[in-house]
């Protein structure tokens, strides 16, 4: 049986990384998107110049309807979900604490996090053997900033951050003799284009020297990490946080 894989936010950077590198592994994906829909066919595109099986599914994943209904178009066009890649989030323009207005802090939390729950949630019910599934994996894309916490930068995106990293441990911990295993990967400075979403579109190379390999990662390192994590190579390992930042 062919595995299958969603991955939201999969139309650019990490995601899309993702999305190639489950393809030439294997996976039909089912490449997520908010709006960009020329860039998640151009995903699609590309898996299938390989020979590989791909469909775009546009959802937002803090809304719940649009959860559920990527989900079923995933069960019709794909069949049964083996693994889910928690990949879309937001960033925003560096800000302290106190000048951040309640629209920006619904927007990072609704996203980052309430989406990754809902994902989840419907990905378990997929999954999970308890509900007549094959078992399955699924990987969180969180940060490092969920340790460092971005004093001065994005504190609410960390601490949005931090909240996945306990969901990881806690629903690794509930579904484990269900036949799934979750795991997150913590990039550290990625070079993607989600600095340019945070108003600092040279923010990874300006970073590099205060870096301790002296420069940012690419999305292709934590697609690789990814791929691992939901590997038969992991079998043994969930509810892990793996750090691809480089030593940082």
């Amino acid at each position: 049986m062919q595995n299958i894989a969603l991955i939201t936010g999969g139309s650019r950077g990490i995601g899309a990384a993702t999305a190639l590198t489950l393809a030439h592994a294997g996976y039909a994906v089912a490449v997520n998107y908010t709006r960009n829909s020329l860039a998640a066919d151009e995903v699609v595109r590309q898996i299938r110049a390989i020979g590989g099986t791909a469909i775009t599914v546009q959802a937002d994943v803090a809304m719940e309807d649009q959860v559920m209904a990527m989900f079923a178009k995933v069960d019709a066009k794909l069949g049964p979900l083996t693994a889910l890649v928690n990949n879309a989030g937001v960033v925003a323009p560096a800000s302290r604490v106190d000048a951040m207005d309640l629209a920006r802090l619904k927007r990072m939390l609704d996203t980052n996090v309430l989406g990754t729950l809902l994902c989840a949630r419907e990905a378990v019910r997929r999954m999970s053997t308890l509900h007549g599934g094959a078992g399955g994996g699924i990987v969180n894309v969180s940060s490092v900033a969920a340790s460092l916490g971005a004093a001065g930068q994005y504190v609410d995106y960390a601490a949005s951050k931090g909240a996945v990293d306990s969901f990881t441990v806690g629903l690794a911990r509930e579904v484990a003799t269900e036949g799934i295993r979750v795991n997150a990967v913590r990039p550290g400075v990625i070079d993607t284009d989600i600095h340019a979403s945070g108003g600092q579109p040279d923010r990874a190379q300006r970073l590099a020297p205060q870096l301790p390999m002296h420069r940012p990662g690419t999305a292709q390192e934590v697609a690789n990490a990814i791929a691992w994590l939901l590997s038969q190579e992991a079998s043994y390992t969930t509810g892990a946080l793996l750090d691809v930042s480089g030593g940082r």
